[in-house]
C-alpha cells in the first residue's frame, strides 16, 4: 500500500514581484514538506501572477498606452522555462525529496503561456503543461498551448496531472489525462466560486484519481500602490477568495475547502485506492466503448518556423 502525505498551497501572488513571489512560494513548500507533504501543488499564475480586475486599458479596437505599460511590467515579471526560477524550484525538490507543481507565467518571445511546472526530486523540471485555452479577457494577455504538452508525468509519488483552472471543464482534455493514467490530478485555478468544489469532485469521481486544487487567496494590499483593479482600493478588498480543496477517487473530500485566509492544506492520501475506485467505473477501460467513440490527439509541437540546413 502505497501512503503518502500531499499539499495544496493557497497563497497570493504579488504582482510585478516574482523574487517576492519565489521567497513566498519557498517557504510555504518548506512548511508543507516539514508537515510530511511529498506532493505540494501551488496555484495557477503563482510565479508571473494573477492581475485580477485590471483591464490594461483594452477596448474592442483599441488599446491604451498606459495598458501597453502594464502589459509590459507584466511581461517583465514573467519567467523563463528553465530559468533562474525554475533552477531554485528543482533544488528545493531535491533537498526536500518532494514533487511540485508550480502554477507560473512564462515568457517566449513576445509572447506569454500560463503553465503547470512539474518538479521531481531526482529529475528537477520534469515537464511543463501550458494551458491550452485562456478564459475570456486571458486571451488578451496569454497565447495557447498545443498538444505538446499535454503530457502525463510519471513520479515517485504516482503518475501525475496538470489541468489550469478552466481547462478542467473541457472534456476531451480531460479525457486525454484519463488515457495517459493519472492518479494525482493538480488543478491549480483562482477560481474561487463554490462552482469549482463541484467540478473538482466530478473530476475526482470521473476520473477516480484523488484531486488536488490550489488557488490563491489574493487581496487587493497584493497588487502594487498604482495598480487600481476594477474592484475598487479598499486594501482589505478579496481579490480572489481560495477554496482549496483535496479530493478521494470517491468523490469524499479529504480536505477543505480552505477559505478566508492563505494556508497549506495537507491529507493523506493511498494510492491503491484508486484500484479499487476502478472496480465499477474506469473512463479509460472497462467503461469505454472504443467501438462507438474514438479520440485523436495530436501531440506534435506546433513551431510557427522550422529552420533546417
Amino acid at each position: 500500500m502505497t501512503r503518502l502525505t500531499v499539499a495544496a498551497i493557497q497563497a497570493g501572488s504579488p504582482l510585478f514581484e516574482t523574487p517576492q513571489a519565489l521567497s513566498k512560494a519557498e517557504k510555504y513548500i518548506r512548511e508543507a514538506a516539514s508537515a510530511g507533504a511529498s506532493v505540494i501543488v501551488l496555484p495557477e499564475a503563482f510565479l508571473g501572477g494573477y492581475p485580477k480586475g485590471l483591464d490594461f486599458g483594452i477596448t474592442v479596437g483599441s488599446r491604451s498606452a498606459e495598458g501597453r505599460n502594464t502589459f509590459s511590467r507584466y511581461a517583465g515579471s514573467a519567467i523563463t522555462v528553465p530559468g533562474t526560477e525554475t533552477d531554485r524550484l528543482a533544488e528545493l525538490a531535491a533537498e526536500l525529496e518532494a514533487t511540485l507543481v508550480v502554477g507560473a507565467i512564462e515568457r517566449e518571445h513576445g509572447t506569454l503561456y500560463c503553465v503547470s511546472l512539474f518538479f521531481t526530486p531526482d529529475g528537477g523540471l520534469a515537464a511543463k503543461h501550458r494551458k491550452l485555452m485562456p478564459t475570456a479577457a486571458e486571451r488578451y494577455l496569454w497565447g495557447q498551448g498545443d498538444g505538446s504538452t499535454m503530457q502525463a508525468v510519471p513520479t515517485d509519488a504516482g503518475i501525475l496531472g496538470s489541468a489550469i483552472c478552466w481547462e478542467n471543464y473541457m472534456p476531451l482534455y480531460r479525457q486525454s489525462m484519463y488515457s495517459q493514467g493519472v492518479e494525482i490530478w493538480c488543478a491549480p485555478t483562482v477560481d474561487d466560486r463554490e462552482q469549482w468544489q463541484a467540478t473538482m469532485k466530478h473530476i475526482a469521481l470521473e476520473g477516480r484519481c484523488f484531486v488536488i486544487s490550489a488557488n490563491q487567496y489574493l487581496l487587493r494590499s497584493d497588487l502594487p500602490d498604482d495598480v487600481q483593479p476594477i474592484q475598487g482600493d479598499n486594501p482589505e478588498t478579496v481579490l480572489i477568495g481560495g477554496g482549496s480543496v483535496i479530493i478521494s477517487p470517491l468523490g469524499d473530500v479529504l480536505a477543505g475547502p480552505l477559505r478566508d485566509t492563505e494556508g497549506v492544506l495537507l491529507a493523506e492520501i493511498e494510492t491503491d485506492d484508486i484500484a479499487g475506485a476502478k472496480f465499477d467505473f474506469d473512463p479509460a477501460g472497462h467503461y469505454t466503448r472504443p467501438d462507438i467513440f474514438s479520440l485523436h490527439i495530436d501531440t506534435a509541437p506546433k513551431e510557427n518556423a522550422i529552420i533546417s540546413g
